[in-house]
């Protein structure tokens, strides 16, 4: 493939001037790249933008201008769609330039999604299926922060976006056809809701894979690490891995030290964050408490041989919708969705919007 055309905006007089070349038109293919490697919250290196015919293709070098106040007012523009791939960690690393999340979206991964394209389908294989079009390969671990950018890494950047409108105007066609458009639009408005980019240090112990096998201490302990590695690292804007690594947390809640004696024994401890935070450490684990819920919640884990019947049908329900519709059957619906609504739960996604009617009143119905 040649190397795609793009204009490189890394002066801060071409900024305005460019953006305008984008004109009026009513959508923006955007995408970004950014590092977190060394830190708890992304650093925007690059922002690429194109019209939807691709015509224009601007490569916005945030780390070389020193104000990118026309830039956030176009990604604040509500009249003009932004068409991302994949769009969730793209907004999250605009949110210091645009303040709130950049809207309305339109995902490319999702609407890909409800067409019968895998759930979870990569930017270039969806151009490839799409367009016919084989993107170059090579770059995605690139350290963008690193300058000057080589021209392959800038063509590369580019066609992130320079076929990101003809895929998306062709998918939006293709969901207009199938009825499905609002579909889309309403699985991609929780990307615009800031509360789904708020860090809430109080669920951070649920990424821990497992949990239900713990006992109860030890869950307690992962709770409270969790929440305290979390604040210290947003606080410091480090990432948490740097704090305290996973594999660190599991094995100070196995062994519940008491004293830095013990605390030092743990062998995925890096010596020095043992030494600055011991302290902090133990004394999250000696002030652990299980929560009395758990109990309760425990009890009901294991479903019982009935209730595994009822998931069986469900997920029965399940396909058949899925092979109707001709999507993936967790575009409908999750085994956790189906579980929760085998346990009396109402709120599962499937008995909501457009799902309702796709797949939730004929779980209903067999409930």
């Amino acid at each position: 493939m040649p190397v795609s055309e793009y204009q490189l905006i890394d002066r801060q007089q071409l900024l305005a001037p460019a953006l305008e070349v984008l004109g009026g038109a009513g959508s923006l293919a955007l995408d970004t790249e950014f590092v977190r490697e060394r830190t708890y919250f992304p650093r925007l290196c690059l922002v690429q933008l194109a019209d939807p015919d691709a015509r224009h293709v601007l490569l916005v070098d945030p780390l070389r201008l020193d104000d990118l106040t026309p830039l956030a007012s176009l990604l604040g523009d509500p009249g003009r769609a932004k068409l991302i791939h994949a769009a969730r960690q793209d907004l999250e690393a605009l949110l210091p330039l645009t303040g709130a999340p950049a809207a309305p979206v339109f995902d490319t991964q999702v609407a890909a999604g409800l067409l019968g394209f895998p759930a979870q389908v990569g930017y270039g294989e969806l151009v490839r299926l799409v367009l016919g079009v084989e993107l170059e390969k090579g770059h995605a671990r690139t350290d963008w922060a690193t300058r000057p950018l080589k021209p392959a890494q800038l063509a590369y950047a580019a066609d992130d976006v320079r076929f990101l409108g003809p895929v998306a105007t062709e998918l939006g066609s293709r969901l207009e056809a199938a009825g499905r458009l609002g579909w889309a639009s309403e699985d991609c408005a929780p990307l615009t809701d800031p509360a789904t980019y708020r860090c809430n240090p109080e669920d951070a112990w649920r990424r821990f894979k497992g949990l239900e096998q713990l006992r109860p201490e030890e869950r307690a302990v992962i709770r409270d690490l969790a929440r305290w590695r979390e604040d210290r690292a947003v606080r410091r804007n480090l990432p948490r891995g740097w704090i305290l690594p996973d594999d660190a947390v599991r094995e100070i809640a196995r062994l519940r030290p008491r004293n830095v004696a013990a605390l030092a024994r743990v062998g995925s401890l890096p010596g020095g964050a043992g030494s600055r935070l011991a302290e902090e450490i133990l004394e999250v684990v000696a002030t652990a408490r299980p929560d009395p819920e758990w109990a309760a919640a425990e009890a009901q884990e294991r479903l019982a041989p009935e209730q595994m019947d009822l998931l069986r049908r469900l997920q029965e329900i399940q396909q058949a919708a899925a092979k109707d519709l001709g999507v993936s059957p967790e575009v409908l619906a999750t085994r956790r969705d189906l579980t929760a609504l085998v346990r009396g739960s109402r709120d599962a996604a499937p008995l909501s919007g457009w799902r309702r009617a796709a797949i939730g009143d004929a779980l209903l119905a067999a409930l």
